[in-house]
């Protein structure tokens, strides 16, 4: 090795543009290791060869790429790292469309539901449930799957099988948030639970309740019938007792109804 051709850390960061704080950084994570140590000094040493990977590193960094992703990177071949690059992009620009979307629904961008919400008594009930924690994406999929498997179970058992499908949301889905969601049909008699399958009680009570045409039902356009229902318990001085439902198929041909469960006394 020729001794013209090494770089103490100041030199090199100059021509990298990585501080040296980057340096130890990216030498601790393997990603731009020096060539050696002065056994004197205790001086890093780089390698000219090396200022295209430092200079390589730096302008992925920019991207707020994590070290793991740009140590895949820089192993790459230029056309292997420039197709990753654009799947990223694309990826990033997804997340930013949904971003939009679903600002636009809060704002109040779209048409406002004009629907007044409702009370109604529930009665007490047995469910029969499955809970998965999903993604926007991945919700109609598992409702559907989830509703077949409970209907199936209270069919092979011999109980009525054709109630409404329950989805009651314990945290927010969206495409970034997998909150839990619990699929249940509601029952009469009694049934074993199996594998992922499980019974729930749920009391008597009083929902408030919006029916949802499938016009209005999708993402984000849905979360409008949320506002819409949680403004009136607001108005109302009412407390939601728990995280809403929404029952298929709704209310008046409705798709479906958006409900919450509420305490009847007034807040003070």
């Amino acid at each position: 090795m020729n001794d013209a051709d090494l770089m103490l850390p100041g030199e090199f960061g100059a021509a990298t543009r990585l501080s040296s704080k980057a340096l130890r950084l990216y030498a601790e994570q393997g990603l731009l290791v020096p060539v050696g140590v002065d056994p004197a000094t205790g001086y890093r040493r780089y390698h000219r060869d090396q200022i295209p990977r430092g200079r390589l590193i730096a302008r992925l960094r920019i991207l707020d790429l994590p070290l793991a992703r740009i140590a895949t990177l820089i192993e790459l071949s230029p056309h292997g790292r420039q197709a990753e690059l654009r799947a990223w992009l694309a990826a990033q620009e997804a997340h930013l469309r949904h971003r939009r979307e679903l600002i636009e629904a809060l704002d109040g961008a779209a048409a406002p539901i004009t629907a007044a919400p409702r009370l109604r008594v529930r009665p007490p009930r047995k469910l029969l449930c499955q809970e998965r924690r999903v993604h926007i994406g991945g919700l109609d999929t598992f409702v559907t799957d989830a509703q077949q498997r409970i209907r199936a179970r209270l069919q092979t058992t011999g109980l009525p099988h054709d109630g409404p499908t329950l989805v009651q949301f314990h945290g927010f889905v969206t495409h970034d948030s997998d909150g839990p969601v619990e699929v249940a049909v509601p029952f009469t008699g009694s049934v074993e639970p199996v594998d992922d399958l499980r019974v729930r009680l749920s009391p008597a009570g009083t929902d408030v309740y919006l029916p949802v045409a499938e016009a209005d039902a999708g993402f984000p356009d849905i979360l409008r019938a949320y506002e819409t229902v949680e403004a009136w318990i607001d108005a109302n001085r009412l407390v939601s007792l728990a995280s809403p439902v929404e029952i298929r198929p709704g209310t008046d041909g409705a798709l479906l109804d958006v409900t919450y469960p509420i305490s009847t006394s007034e807040r003070g």
